[in-house]
């Protein structure tokens, strides 16, 4: 299976040059795009009163194409033009459109609406009634289906400056935009179809995660696997009152298939842990130097859940650094360094992984996130300062490695908005890892995972409920291999 490639609006708009160039008309370019719309409107629709709301420019282009085709297998269509054509081919799409027009602002009297005014390029806010009209459609968006974006949703970064369509279906070319992938254009497209209207493949080291791009790679255990070969993953306790969010790392790790999981511990945590748990061992420990050796041979370590903002942390964490083991770097271990991120930093190196909430990703790289243009460049950027794989968690988790290879998690659940949710994802990142699976993959996979297995369970998820539904999504993965 081929990655899902995410690209931006230039590097789509120098595929349709490219096209182009190489002698396919923008307007034969346009008419596989009106065609792919109004193949996906007779699939997923039952004949019924249409109306096509064209704008100037291409986009409008693709909407005549769409009103053409449809009117000629017999639909009922109506057409509205927010202003005149303005592109040559748009012209010409117009100009085999015979069936008349509508008044813009008329009564909304169809049954499934195209928005075809403006593309991904949009980067000003919608104003007038283009405005209006995205107000009028908000209470419908599953009778509306988009022509490349909904428009008002700037291609590029998903974040409406105004007023913006909402719809229930998106259809568009070639690959996926940002704005398909980040919140809140995400959500406002709808179900996206991608259709391919023949562009030339072009490299992209930004991807939608999924399954196709890490799956090749995942850790399956072999006929002559035994336990000491798939991984040995330690995880970092809290003191005694604090000990349950390391405990569900530490399953986690274990249902995702380490082979040796253990649980190192302060003293007094130790009985409280014992109590607790089964398959993953256990150990203690009571000065950074007792951890540091402790974790000497194991391949990967998760410091972070419960672990407390203290200088004890603190010192627990570069301590772990110099194992040599890949880290997974959550919560608490992530604030503690607020006050010198650069302390951080100068021990991190490529496998290790850091999984910030929005807010303690300010703390680690203060505006960064609000002066990026939107998640994915600010992940990027993390990464490379960090030199690290960051995993900025939210609806919309973006995994980024140093080398600027960078991927959007679409399959985002909202069960997973419970405590503890981010502890069991920084146990499956762990867990992976100590596998030897490469870690950007391995961040992938688990955010991939995470999701799945809270969308099995659905309401009423609570974050022990999350390790013992790892093993459905794992079957699934397996038996797709």
């Amino acid at each position: 299976m081929a990655a899902r490639k995410i690209h931006t609006v230039a590097e789509i708009a120098a595929a349709d040059r490219a096209a182009i160039a190489g002698g396919t008309p923008g307007v034969e370019l346009m008419e596989r795009a009106g065609a792919a719309v109004a193949d996906a409107i007779v699939e997923r629709f039952s004949l019924r009163p249409v109306a096509v709301l064209c704008g100037p420019g291409n986009n409008g282009g693709d909407g005549y194409v769409v009103a053409r085709l449809l009117k000629a297998r017999g639909w009922p269509v109506e057409l509205r033009a927010l202003a005149p054509p303005e592109t040559a081919d748009a012209k010409a799409a117009a100009g085999l459109w015979d069936g008349g027009a509508v008044a813009f602002d008329a009564p909304l009297r169809a049954r499934l609406f195209v928005d075809a005014l403006f593309g991904a390029g949009l980067s000003r806010p919608l104003t007038g009634e283009a405005a209006a009209m995205a107000s009028r459609l908000a209470e419908r968006p599953d009778s509306v289906v988009a022509i490349d974006v909904p428009s008002g949703v700037p291609g590029d970064t998903g974040r409406p400056m105004g007023a913006a369509v909402c719809a229930g279906l998106t259809v568009t070319f070639h690959a996926k935009k940002p704005a398909h992938a980040l919140e809140p254009g995400h959500g406002l497209c709808g179900e996206v179809i991608v259709a391919d209207i023949g562009l030339a493949e072009a490299a992209s080291d930004l991807l939608e995660n999924g399954p196709d791009f890490w799956l090749p790679a995942f850790p399956w255990p072999g006929a002559g696997s035994h336990k000491h070969a798939r991984g040995r993953l330690v995880v970092i306790s809290g003191e005694a009152w604090s000990t349950g969010a390391s405990r569900l790392s530490a399953r986690s790790g274990l249902r995702v298939g380490a082979g040796l999981v253990t649980l190192l511990s302060p003293p007094d945590a130790l009985a409280v842990n014992a109590a607790h748990l089964e398959a993953v061992m256990l150990g203690s420990f009571d000065t950074e130097a007792e951890l540091e050796q402790l974790a000497a041979d194991v391949d990967a370590a998760i410091i972070g859940p419960a672990a407390g903002v203290s200088e004890a942390t603190l010192m627990n964490v570069l301590a772990l650094a110099r194992t040599g083991a890949a880290l997974v770097i959550d919560a608490d271990a992530i604030t503690v360094f607020r006050d010198d991120p650069e302390e951080l930093f100068s021990v991190l190196d490529v496998d290790d992984v850091l999984t910030p909430h929005p807010g303690e990703f300010e703390r680690l790289f203060p505006g960064l996130l609000r002066d990026s243009p939107e998640r994915i460049t600010a992940a990027r950027r993390a990464a490379a300062k960090a030199d690290a794989i960051v995993l900025l968690k939210g609806p919309d988790t973006v995994i980024a490695a140093p080398d600027g290879r960078a991927a959007v998690n679409t399959n985002g659940s909202p069960w997973l908005a419970t405590a503890g949710s981010g502890d069991v994802l920084a146990g499956l990142i762990g867990g992976l890892i100590a596998q030897g699976m490469d870690s950007f993959e391995a961040a992938c996979a688990a955010a991939w995972i995470h999701s799945e297995a809270a969308d099995a369970h659905g309401p009423g998820l609570i974050a022990e409920d999350l390790p013992g539904l790892i093993p459905g999504v794992l079957r699934r993965l397996y038996d797709a291999r």
